[in-house]
């Protein structure tokens, strides 16, 4: 017989219950800001549904009521400094927050709104309304909800898509030195999202000090959590990534205040990550104001018993039984909540003149339509003052090296001048530099600040974006290569590109992105596409794709002083390549948004970038036919250079674009038809391209090059270009 051996988690897994003694020993101004708050929230989003109901929530209206204790018991205790984010049902946790933060964590329950706490309900209830005042400037509405200076990093529409920033956001608070930490709020149904699994084992490997709160109120939307799962003690996760847990009646604000004390120790003490499981219960639908019997997924008599259990009662009830407060006094607080929000209400709306008995919103209050894109991405007004190269009119002393120490070269001098940049990624901290040698020496003189992550690109890429926002450091995420952004894509598109506008155009989004293309090394469908044409359909990001190495250092420069996501894209076949760069010089930027002419010609303007701008040059040199190549360099939207593009096709009257990869994902499809709408009248003929083909380049070394772009199909581009003429 085989012998058994019992095996135990390496962290505690404890179900928390309060007991009389634990109200009788709770300080009563705790209660009683306990009790104002759950109150205050309760009103607040009785008005939203009451809102909702008059078709003034444009959108969807996700109530908390019924799970205000877990957001008030976590958060009553925090510091302004400690950080929360949250998911689509976050305004019970938004205004926790920010109520503890105007108030320091305490109210007075005979005087329980100030002027700060009513301005704080106005613009909340403003921003859900979609009003210029709210904290997004109405860009967020009810599942977009960030206030900085409170401590409220943002709550998110994407189930699950706010915990990597959340672990990033806590890695600044540890690596700051301060005791701060950052919880991060979820339902039943994000806990089996492969985002909130990656970023607790990241989080334990690293001891951040995150908490993972999971409101667990049974149902994601109609499907009970006994459907989507076969543990249904939500808090199991944490024991299989080695983070300590704990079990606790969310409707029992006191034991979920309990339960975070302990776990706050854990995280300010330097113990890594936390996991708290409230169980909790939406008293109404997913959306709306009616409650989920009438959409027969759950009972009346479900619904009844829960009710039974409200945390507001609960709060009530034990402070009058330890003679703290009679009824009148509870119905007190209740009106003074009542009042506030008729108040913040009153504020917003007016009679409709054109509706008897109806309201509306105050036409003067709603956003100008010419704000709807300000803030995409800042206004690169930071570059001012920088010391700016132009290799090509460059005449100093230099030197050659590969394109890939340069890589390496310039970013150690960065990281040896600014300790805020911090280089994350699969191996970036071994095999001499990573897979390619492009962070060669910086682990041995960064230890701290060059971090090999686990194989989890939704974790890492989404930490980087919350280290990002933080402010307090510059993340430079590498991608091993390009394919894998889509395993990441919520983080790198609904996330970091989408986060500055989303939350009011002003909050810088300071990192950088790097990837290569390695189109040609055989590694087939799933390593080898380009990038841009994805990124540049995408908002927020600037592109940037250099073809020399001294113009990498330039580029690399100014995308870390950049205060947006930028993507900078690399080349395999550059790296091996010897280019000259100025002797000694790694601190230069290139001139912001601006190409570069690698060959002047008068018959077409070919537009390229990366690897095949050396292609264009060959191919027009082989060809016959005089072509102006452009080295785009900037492949953004907003740092594009349209006026070189421009000058160039009005002196050649044809256009070639030319790029290396498979043409479903290609960037010249975007490139020509802005080039069509600026510069029609200019043209002679259609825009001509050359693209790899339909296909991802395969294994078959055949087949690869089949599916890709070099210097021949250069040529036969600026053939069909020469057909177009009727030249010879």
């Amino acid at each position: 017989m085989p012998e058994f051996e019992r095996l135990d988690p390496a962290q505690p897994w404890v179900k928390l219950t309060t007991t009389a003694a634990d109200w009788k020993n709770a300080d009563p101004k705790l209660l009683a800001t306990m009790l104002g708050q759950l109150h205050l929230i309760r009103a607040f989003e009785e008005s939203v549904l009451e809102l909702a109901s008059e078709g003034l929530v444009h959108g969807p209206a996700h109530s908390s009521i019924g799970q205000e204790g877990g957001a008030v018991g976590s958060i009553v205790g925090m510091r302004s400094a400690d950080a929360i984010n949250g998911s689509h049902r976050g305004h019970h946790q938004f205004l926790a927050k920010a109520i503890t933060h105007v108030t320091g964590g305490s109210l007075d329950l005979a005087a329980l709104v100030t002027p700060e706490l009513q301005n704080v309900l106005q613009r909340t209830l403003a921003e859900i309304l979609g009003l210029a005042q709210g904290f997004c400037r109405g860009r967020g509405g009810s599942m977009h909800l960030q206030w900085f200076e409170a401590g409220a990093l943002g709550t998110n529409a994407i189930v699950g898509g706010g915990v990597p920033l959340a672990a990033g956001n806590a890695w600044a608070q540890k690596h700051a030195a301060t005791s701060d930490f950052t919880m991060t709020y979820f339902g039943d149904g994000a806990v089996n999202i492969g985002s909130v699994l990656e970023t607790m084992n990241l989080a334990a490997a690293w001891k951040l000090p995150v908490g993972f709160f999971i409101e667990n109120n049974l149902y994601a939307v109609s499907t009970h959590v006994g459907e989507a799962t076969a543990e249904t003690r939500l808090s199991a996760r944490g024991l299989g990534f080695g983070i300590p847990s704990w079990q606790v009646d969310g409707m029992d604000p006191l034991a979920v205040y309990l339960a975070t004390q302990l776990a706050e120790d854990v995280m300010r003490s330097g113990g890594g990550p936390a996991v708290i499981e409230a169980e909790v219960y939406r008293f109404f639908h997913q959306n709306g104001p009616y409650p989920g019997s009438a959409f027969g997924y759950r009972s009346k008599e479900e619904e009844a018993s829960w009710r039974a259990r409200d945390p507001l009662t609960r709060v009530a009830n034990e402070m009058q039984a330890l003679g703290l407060l009679d009824a009148d006094e509870v119905d007190a607080v209740r009106k003074q909540a009542q009042e506030a929000m008729r108040a913040a209400t009153s504020e917003l709306l007016e009679d409709d003149p054109d509706a008897a008995g109806k309201r509306r919103i105050i036409a003067s209050l709603w956003p100008d339509s010419s704000f709807v894109d300000v803030g995409l991405r800042g206004d690169a007004s930071e570059l001012e003052g920088a010391r700016v190269l132009e290799p090509l009119d460059y005449d100093g002393e230099v030197e050659s090296v590969r394109f890939v120490d340069a890589v390496a070269n310039v970013m150690g001098r960065r990281m040896e001048n600014d300790d805020r940049i911090v280089v994350l990624g699969e191996d970036v901290h071994r095999l001499s530099g990573g897979t390619n040698g492009a962070t060669k020496g910086l682990s041995a003189s960064y230890p701290d600040r060059v971090l090999g992550t686990p194989i989890s690109e939704n974790a890492f890429a989404g930490l980087g974006g919350g280290l990002a926002l933080d402010g307090r450091y510059r993340p430079v995420v590498e991608f091993m290569y390009p394919d894998f952004l889509w395993v990441a894509a919520d983080q790198v598109f609904n996330q970091i590109g989408k986060a500055r506008h989303m939350f009011g155009g002003e909050n810088p989004v300071p990192l950088v992105l790097r990837t290569k293309v390695a189109m040609g090394s055989g590694y087939g469908s799933q390593h080898l596409m380009d990038p841009a044409g994805i990124f540049a359909t995408s908002p927020g990001w600037r592109i940037v794709a250099p073809s020399t190495a001294a113009d990498y250092i330039g580029l690399m420069n100014t995308a870390l002083e950049l205060k947006d996501p930028v993507l900078v894209i690399e080349h395999v076949d550059l790296y091996g390549q010897k280019h000259d760069v100025p002797a000694g010089d790694l601190d230069y930027q290139l001139p912001f948004g601006k190409a570069a002419v690698r060959r002047e010609g008068s018959d077409v303007t070919v537009i390229s970038y990366l690897s095949m701008v050396g292609h264009s040059v060959e191919a027009a040199e082989v060809s016959g036919i005089d072509a102006e190549v452009i080295d785009l360099r900037w492949l953004d939207r907003a740092s594009i250079d349209w006026d070189t593009i421009g000058t160039s096709i009005k002196k050649t009257n044809n256009v070639l674009i030319v790029e290396q990869g498979a043409q479903g994902t290609s960037y010249g499809g975007w490139l020509a038809d802005e080039i069509q709408r600026r510069f029609f009248d200019w043209l002679d003929q259609p825009i001509e391209r050359v693209t790899g083909s339909e296909a991802s380049p395969s294994i078959s070394k055949v087949l690869e090059r089949a599916a890709i772009a070099r210097t021949e199909e250069v040529v036969a581009g600026l053939e069909r270009v020469r057909e177009g003429w009727g030249g010879n």
